[in-house]
């Protein structure tokens, strides 16, 4: 899950997996696999970091880690 802000601020949490396209409209328009939409105020570059970021923790095993440490 990243974390997203809307265009009216509120904070909202998104399954990185299910999206399908971003792009900028030049708000920066997500569509997730699923058709739905969403505008957010990050910048493509933005939600494209975060989802790597998300991927490298998931796919990584870093989310193992930090669960035994804690």
């Amino acid at each position: 899950m990243i974390s997203l802000h809307r265009l009216n601020g509120d904070e909202m949490t998104l399954n990185a997996e299910l999206i399908l396209t971003v792009e900028a409209t030049p708000d920066t328009h997500i569509q997730t696999v699923d058709r739905r939409q969403f505008l957010v105020l990050e910048s493509v570059e933005e939600v494209v970091t975060a989802v790597v970021e998300y991927r490298r923790m998931v796919h990584g095993g870093q989310h193992l880690t930090a669960a035994l440490t804690a």
